[in-house]
């Protein structure tokens, strides 16, 4: 009697995953140690239903681009497309985040089996009003990093010189020299003349940075890992 090869949700998705970036089926099935007869039969069901046993619950959000956001990427990706691993080494990518400090249930997900949707392991707490929040700030630059800065309330263009510049920024300047190059991204407040002229006091050299593109920044995939 032959036995059933029983696939879990996480494998159905890596096999997918590998058919749909140009593998064959022969190829899976020497990778993943798994009957070619079997990959096929997936494969075939999600040509058929686009349905491998995943249900989406949520869309991905993206922020949406213009033309002109896509021209202004592509123009600084070619520009620093042929930088040596010396010239990144000398940018600092900022960033900063808010943080609840009480579940979002919006944005929460579990896999649960039918009918158990009221057990206690799949059931959060809900927030009506939100309840309270941490914004924190961090840099990174090849090598090293600054400390987590954490603050209560809202990052104002004075808080950001007199912080976060003055006390996390200026001290990577001060030990690399002249080469240093700092990125931030287009908040209000990071564009606010206080904060340029402090820039400009210090020497700082600013990377331009093109707008809607946070998925440029490592720090930004940091938070993601964390929340």
């Amino acid at each position: 009697m032959t036995q059933r090869t029983h696939l879990d949700d996480f494998l159905r998705g890596r096999i997918i995953g590998r058919l749909e970036c140009g593998r064959t089926q022969l190829e899976v099935s020497d990778e993943l140690g798994i009957p070619q007869s079997v990959i096929s039969r997936l494969w075939q069901r999600f040509h058929n239903d686009g349905n491998i046993g995943l249900y989406a619950r949520r869309p991905v959000r993206c922020v949406p681009l213009t033309a002109t956001h896509c021209r202004l990427r592509l123009g600084w990706s070619r520009e620093h497309a042929l930088w040596t691993s010396q010239q990144w080494a000398c940018v600092m990518f900022s960033d900063e985040s808010r943080f609840s400090l009480q579940s979002d249930s919006r944005r929460t997900f579990i896999w649960r089996a039918p009918g158990t949707r009221y057990q206690q392991e799949n059931i959060t707490d809900q927030h009506r009003y939100g309840g309270a929040g941490v914004l924190v700030w961090g840099g990174l630059i090849l090598g090293s990093r600054t400390d987590l800065h954490v603050h209560i309330g809202t990052m104002t263009s004075q808080i950001y010189r007199d912080v976060i510049l003055e006390q996390h920024v200026r001290l990577f300047r001060g030990a690399m020299g002249a080469q240093f190059m700092f990125m931030d991204d287009n908040a209000r407040p990071h564009r606010a003349n206080i904060v340029s002229e402090c820039l400009q006091s210090e020497d700082i050299t600013r990377m331009d940075w093109p707008a809607f593109s946070q998925d440029l920044n490592p720090v930004q995939h940091v938070w993601g890992m964390l929340g």
